[in-house]
Parts: C-alpha cells; sequence; structure tokens
C-alpha cells in the first residue's frame, strides 16, 4: 500500500487530493467471508448411511450365484429369471426361487433385482415394488443398463 506524503502545488503540507484505492477494508472483508465459509462448510456436509456391499472380492474360485431378477415387460408380464408370474403369485414363486438358490438365508433377507422396460407403466412398476415391500422384501436393487 502506498501513501501520497506530497501534493501538487499548494501549501507546504498540502496532500492534494488521492485518487488511490483503499484496499485494507477489502482485504479484511474477504478474510473474515473465508474464516466464516472454511468453519460453514464442513457443518454443511451431512453423511448419509448407506447399506453397501464390502469391496473386498471373493476368494478365486467362489462360485458367485447368479442374481434373482424380476424381469417387468411393457404387456404387464412378470418374470422370475425366465418364468412367468403374476402379481397375485409373485411372493410365493419369489420366495420358492430364493428359497432353491440360497436356503440358508430366509427368502425376504435376500437381494432382489428389478429390471423393467421402458415402456412398463408406473402403476404397474410401484404395484410390484408394494408388493415386495408390504411381505417384507427390503433388500431390493433396481437394474438401469446403459442406452447404446
Amino acid at each position: 500500500m502506498a501513501a501520497k506524503l506530497a501534493g501538487q502545488g499548494g501549501g507546504r503540507f498540502s496532500l492534494g487530493q488521492n485518487s488511490d484505492i483503499n484496499v485494507t477494508p477489502f482485504v479484511d472483508v474477504m478474510l473474515v467471508l473465508l474464516i466464516i465459509f472454511m468453519v460453514a462448510i464442513p457443518a454443511a456436509t451431512v453423511s448419509i448411511k448407506l447399506d453397501l456391499p464390502p469391496a473386498v472380492p471373493p476368494p478365486p474360485g467362489t462360485k458367485v450365484k447368479d442374481p434373482v431378477l424380476i424381469n417387468l415387460q411393457a404387456g404387464g408380464a412378470i418374470f422370475i429369471g425366465d418364468h412367468a408370474t403374476s402379481l397375485d403369485t409373485l411372493i410365493p414363486d419369489l420366495s420358492a426361487k430364493l428359497s432353491a438358490d440360497d436356503p440358508s438365508l430366509p427368502a425376504p433377507q435376500q437381494r432382489v433385482y428389478i429390471r423393467a422396460d421402458k415402456s412398463v407403466r408406473y402403476g404397474d412398476f410401484m404395484a410390484v415394488m408394494n408388493t415386495l415391500q408390504g411381505n417384507g422384501f427390503y433388500q431390493v436393487a433396481l437394474i438401469n443398463e446403459e442406452l447404446g
């Protein structure tokens, strides 16, 4: 920061007009805002608890079971894998399939994947989701495929 000690003309102690900007208040305000943001930003980040699978891959030679897929087609048809079912028989068929795949774990605690055509009505999709949740199936994952 520079100071103007002598002016042009005038008296011996005349400082004249100073047109330089005083940046000290500006810097002070910026430093205060920086401190405020440094304190406020960590408080604004809230952690969300997610139920993620472990990042450790299974040991070599371990057979990974195929996931159980519920496929919804545009006409309203529902399939568990390749087996056709309906909304009324979805839970018994799904429980039988899950029990056959892994009898050590109760069927509602196993993960189920849902894949739907893009032309499936939202109401049909939500009917399947509500049926699953109403019968205790909370480990439901949605399959999203990249559009080529």
